[in-house]
């Protein structure tokens, strides 16, 4: 394993918005085919930005792992909907700007999200769910995730809007209630879009009191029953792990830990 003084970092914008960009980090030998789309949380408000994923991407480059640390529009800076939606997908696909320069395997593409950003991650998975026309549908060109790793998703957001979770995240991320605009909510809520064909590994910190457990394992358990009629279906793990909310975050946990080890399952060991 190398340290992050072997790691290559490079810019890439996927827009003109001076938060469209990603940053590639590329260790100098690499041990996993593929790449990580990392996308940090922060209940989508503009104060929190590509930094939070920043240490994750780092430590996931020292592993041997091309990671793509991937910043958006946020509530407050442009965002929302449709913004934040149409900028996940664009920041995904524009994986396709590096992948010539830098030799990267587009064939398995594996998402990591904390918090808001397993949201946006889980979401991105069912992409070709989407109507066509719709915020973040695919066009022949997408990138298509093959495998997520949600870190405190929050994965029902009809639930965590009646929660009020952080003083209405919801209602300013989307506009406004579910009553007011739900085909909003039907668009950007990964439970929706339940069941995927890909797998999708839900992690929740036992001690979360920012995003409650009850929304990864609930989604497990729908997950699980919708791919009951589905034989291609491939059902979410629910993953309890120690810690709190942030702790899915530093790189020193147990948590983290467990989140660096499905991001290596899900990509190819190479040879």
């Amino acid at each position: 394993m190398h340290g992050t003084e072997d790691v290559l970092r490079q810019r890439y914008s996927y827009g003109t918005d001076p938060s469209q960009y990603a940053e590639l980090f590329l260790p100098a030998e690499r041990r996993y085919a593929g790449v990580a789309v990392v996308i940090h949380g922060g209940y989508w408000r503009s104060r929190y930005g590509a930094e939070l994923g920043e240490p994750l991407a780092k430590d996931l480059a020292a592993h041997g792992i091309a990671a793509w640390n991937l910043e958006y529009r946020r509530s407050g800076n442009g965002g929302g909907w449709p913004q934040t939606f149409e900028d996940i997908a664009a920041g995904i696909d524009s994986l396709a700007l590096a992948s010539g320069e830098h030799g990267l395997d587009l064939s398995r593409v594996v998402a990591l999200g904390h918090s808001a950003g397993g949201q946006l991650a889980v979401w991105a998975a069912g992409r070709d769910k989407l109507p066509p026309g719709t915020p973040g549908a695919p066009d022949t060109g997408y990138v298509r995730l093959t495998a997520v790793v949600s870190q405190a998703g929050l994965l029902d957001l009809r639930e965590a809007t009646m929660l009020n979770l952080s003083r209405g995240a919801v209602v300013n991320f989307l506009g406004e209630s579910p009553e007011t605009f739900p085909d909003r909510y039907r668009l950007a809520d990964p439970r929706r879009q339940l069941p995927l064909q890909i797998p999708v590994y839900v992690l929740h910190s036992e001690a979360d009191e920012d995003v409650p457990i009850s929304q990864s394992r609930n989604y497990a358990a729908g997950s699980r029953s919708a791919a009951e009629e589905f034989p291609t279906a491939v059902p979410a793990q629910f993953v309890p792990v120690p810690g709190d909310h942030f702790a899915l975050i530093d790189v020193s946990t147990q948590a983290y830990k467990a989140s660096r080890a499905l991001v290596e399952k899900s990509l190819k060991a190479l040879a």
